[in-house]
């Protein structure tokens, strides 16, 4: 069931206001959200409303009164049938493309490219073709910047676009016979006010030349502004399906729609495939808990938010979650506002500072890049991205630091070192110079006179005393060499014996 929020009623019903404010911390905490927009983002931009009374087809209905067309009929592609819709349909796309281009983008225009910076804009998707989005800095599929020039059967490089325009731009015109493409001058507008189609260069190039051969000439096409009209193939059908597709697998987590009727057949079936998908991603009844909008990072995710001053019809109870009634405008100026008190660290300028001057005088800092898109850089989970590969790029001219001031010198080895900076003086010097110089003078003998040598001739011996006359003199000792069995000898002293012989005493005899 779809839950209706009145946005005037706000500022005095107090449970509005706190689920609103639950809206807008919602938009915070999700990261691959689509937006998808219609012609009600861009009332407020100074475009008028070609259904109001006063509007464009008032306008054209003065200059063609015998005309009976309704307002859906100048965006039909039948009315190329006929030369007099023909030429109200140029005559109002002359008026409508003047006042576009002195219109400016509105908040909801900014708050798309704020998702978009704070990289939470998985795609946006309008129906409208007055290409304010790219004025702000979403690259749309009918910009030259995507367009493809390889062999590759895309016409588009899908990669690089950020705004997918279902119905063209009105800034470009093509021609009806070779499908060239150029961009829409003054010199077309003038000739569209006029009623008449101007011709197509290209052909006209192409049938000047084969006439110069002497060959028949070759039809020329008109050219008609590049938009897709009602009943009418998209040039880039195939290029839009492909995104379209590769959006689903992504498994986006919020769907926001915005100024929109929900009232064209394949723009409603657009939306319901991206609703499914969204709320595949919703999280389960037992995470989230009882309240819908608990303060948990899952328990935000399948969320589909219509934001419109009309409700929408009873088709859609079960796939728009909330309807919040009201202008576009005024809803995501209160989600930005909310979203800065909420999260104020998603809002943190990171700056890069440039030193100049001289060394002499300190020099000074002045910011070279700001960045205000600090989030999915690095975080818990986060999957880093494969660098490595590309390790010998240069690095673009924005992320260079422009230092001019005079980088110091590595500092010398402490063997290389100046005597300026050692820190012995004159007189001393370091133990291992000390040594070196030792090395190569002459040493001092060394004298003993007051000190006796540990284990000298003199030290620990005792006085020997003098031999007696009734001692043996064994002679010196002799030692005995030993050979062992690896053939080496080996010295031992011999043990040898004294033998003493008495004569035995002779007995007296007596007479």
């Amino acid at each position: 069931m779809t839950v209706t929020l009145d946005f005037d009623a706000s500022a005095s019903d107090a449970p509005t206001r706190r689920s609103l404010s639950n809206l807008s911390l919602a938009v915070a905490k999700c990261k691959k959200i689509i937006v998808v927009t219609g012609a009600g983002i861009s009332c407020s931009c100074g475009i008028p409303d070609f259904r109001s009374s006063d509007g464009l087809y008032a306008l054209v209905k003065q200059q063609y009164p015998d005309v009976v067309l309704k307002g859906r009929d100048l965006f039909d592609a039948s009315l190329f049938r006929d030369p007099t819709s023909t030429a109200v349909f140029y005559t109002f796309i002359s008026q409508l493309k003047k006042s576009i281009d002195s219109a400016s983008p509105s908040p909801t225009h900014r708050f798309i490219k704020t998702l978009d910076s704070k990289r939470k804009l998985l795609r946006s998707y309008t129906q409208n073709i007055d290409g304010l989005e790219e004025r702000t800095g979403l690259v749309g599929t009918s910009s030259q910047e995507v367009k493809s020039t390889g062999k590759s059967k895309s016409k588009i490089k899908t990669k690089d676009v950020r705004n997918v325009q279902l119905h063209g731009d009105i800034h470009r015109v093509r021609c009806t016979f070779c499908s060239a493409d150029f961009s829409c001058t003054q010199e077309h507008i003038d000739i569209f006010l006029s009623g008449q189609p101007p011709n197509c260069p290209e052909c006209s190039a192409r049938s000047t030349a084969r006439v110069a051969r002497s060959a028949r000439a070759l039809k020329v096409g008109t050219l008609r502004p590049a938009i897709v009209l009602y009943d009418e193939p998209h040039p880039l059908g195939d290029d839009i399906g492909t995104i379209q597709t590769a959006d689903i697998a992504r498994k986006p987590d919020m769907l926001i729609i915005m100024g929109t009727s929900l009232k064209v057949h394949g723009f409603k079936k657009l939306v319901k495939d991206f609703a499914r998908r969204v709320h595949e991603s919703a999280p389960s009844p037992s995470s989230s808990g009882r309240s819908p909008l608990k303060k948990n990072a899952k328990s935000f995710a399948g969320k589909v938010i219509f934001v419109n001053k009309t409700a929408p019809g009873s088709e859609w109870d079960g796939i728009i979650d909330y309807h919040v009634a009201g202008e576009t405008d005024r809803w995501c100026e209160k989600v930005i506002e909310d979203w800065k008190k909420a999260r104020p660290s998603d809002w943190e300028v990171q700056k890069t500072l440039v030193a100049t001057g001289e060394s002499a005088t300190g020099g000074s800092f002045h910011v070279a890049k700001e960045i205000t898109n600090t989030l999915g850089t690095k975080g818990k989970g986060a999957k880093r991205k494969n660098d490595r590969k590309r390790e010998n790029v240069p690095l673009p001219e924005d992320d260079v630091f422009d230092i001019t001031l005079p980088l110091p010198e590595a500092p010398p080895s402490p063997s290389k070192r100046p005597r300026s900076r050692c820190h012995y003086s004159d007189v001393e010097s370091s133990p291992s110079k000390k040594s070196r110089e030792g090395a190569t003078a002459p040493r001092e003998s060394v004298h003993f006179e007051e000190r006796g040598l540990l284990f000298g001739n003199t030290t620990n011996a005792k006085p020997r005393p003098a031999p007696m006359e009734d001692d043996f003199d064994l002679g010196e000792n002799v030692t005995a060499a030993k050979v062992t069995k690896k053939g080496t000898t080996r010295t031992r002293n011999t043990k040898m014996q004294v033998e003493v012989v008495l004569e035995p005493k002779r007995k007296r005899t007596t007479a």
